[in-house]
């Protein structure tokens, strides 16, 4: 039986964006947007773009659309009802609001575990812990064995994040996957080794929330097998709207999270109470394609094979740009995080050009300076497509000790 690939022509073929002339390099950010979801918000804005809940027949077609819509995401978490499901305009929104809603549920003295890198998951627990007086640690990577020359090879490890809990320990905030060592992390296992842990310690009560912003493109989300109390991911970044998308497991519903909603509105068992009003309707509609997208991908038609066909064609991506930069070592290139192509590494690749010593003409090359040489090929015609490509600076340092400390809202 021959193995399954990804049928690359077929998939092109649903991103107008890509008959373009341009390379979107950028796309760690976010994706280009299926034709798919683009005609169904049209099509809502044009046709049923009224209010919901009446009786009359638009607004009946409305209402089951945006519900719909919800039904789509669930399928995408894999979670057990649309009640655990939460949208709003972004990953960074939904995550504030979660830390808002949590606020009552914490006690004066606990606290909370954080992985640093993206801000998005970072930023709401700092907030909570500088509004309340509460002790953020955070989970640091450490070296990876197997690439000891080179300091900017890190990892996240189970066995460092360990000794960070205590039976003070309410929350821990952790990534599914790095935006910046792209490394998929093993969710499910570390989960229950921190449930454990905190078991054992008599943490009054701990919960798990996972930020799937850089993993929801790769890999499938799967909220109920990794036993998680919340997730959430950037829609726009699978194929989608910009919009953002929030688990929250029924049981925490109901005992963790207070309403940020209308105080007339009875949604004390719904993810509805982690919405202060209504998403974008026609956005939310938008989302129903993409789980037929990606299941078109697979001849299994199901989400798993879906990923399990991705996951496949990115190693063959992923494997010669990683020679490739692994080759330019003598010239200062140093890739972030894990060097070698396997099913734990993603194709976001972050990698730094360093120097002895920023001198005349040896001195380390900035991110702009690199993204400045594909503009010019594209400005010049020295390539047969333009590239869009960005440069960041993520604070990527070589490892430290982690050490707890009263945090403040601009570490």
């Amino acid at each position: 039986m021959s193995e399954v690939t990804l049928d690359v022509l077929a998939a092109r073929d649903q991103f107008p964006s890509l008959k373009t002339n341009y390379i979107f390099a950028d796309n760690a950010g976010g994706s280009q947007c299926l034709s798919a979801v683009v005609s169904r918000i049209s099509d809502y804005l044009l046709y049923t773009n009224v209010q919901l809940g009446a009786d009359y027949s638009v607004s009946v077609t409305s209402t089951q659309r945006v519900a719909d819509g919800i039904k789509a995401v669930r399928e995408l978490f894999n979670a057990e009802s649309v009640d655990e499901i939460a949208m709003g305009s972004s990953s960074t929104m939904l995550a504030e609001n979660l830390g808002r809603a949590i606020e009552g549920d914490i006690l004066d003295g606990e606290e909370i575990i954080v992985t640093g890198e993206h801000e998005a998951n970072a930023g709401p627990w700092k907030k909570l812990a500088a509004r309340r007086g509460l002790t953020v640690k955070y989970w640091h990577a450490t070296p990876s064995s197997s690439h000891p020359d080179n300091t900017y090879a890190v990892k996240l490890e189970l066995f460092s994040l360990l000794p960070l809990i205590s039976s003070k320990t309410r929350l821990v905030a952790f990534t599914g996957c790095s935006n910046i060592l792209g490394t998929v992390l093993p969710v499910k296992e570390i989960t229950a080794a921190v449930r454990a842990k905190a078991k054992e310690l008599g943490a009054r009560k701990l919960e798990v929330s996972i930020d799937c912003v850089a993993y929801a493109p790769h890999r499938r989300i799967d909220v109920r097998d990794w036993d998680v109390d919340y997730c959430f991911f950037s829609v726009y970044k699978v194929y989608g709207p910009h919009i953002g998308a929030l688990y929250a497991r029924a049981a925490c519903i109901q005992s963790s999270l207070g309403s940020l909603a209308h105080h007339f509105l009875r949604v004390q068992s719904k993810s509805y109470k982690l919405q202060p009003g209504g998403p974008g309707y026609e956005l939310v509609y938008g989302c129903t394609a993409i789980p037929e997208y990606l299941r078109s991908l697979s001849p299994s038609g199901s989400l798993v094979g879906a990923f399990d066909v991705i996951a496949k064609h990115e190693q063959s991506l992923i494997k010669p740009l990683l020679e490739y930069l692994k080759s330019k070592e003598s010239r200062g290139v140093r890739i972030v995080g894990e060097e070698d192509v396997g099913p734990n590494r993603v194709p976001t690749i972050s990698f730094v050009v360093v120097a002895e010593k920023p001198i005349r003409s040896r001195r380390a090359i900035k991110s702009k300076d690199i993204v400045k040489v594909f503009d010019q090929k594209g400005n010049d015609g020295l390539s047969e497509k333009w590239v869009g490509a960005r440069s960041h600076n993520r604070c990527v340092e070589p490892p430290t000790p982690p050490t707890p400390y009263r945090s403040t809202i601009n570490d």
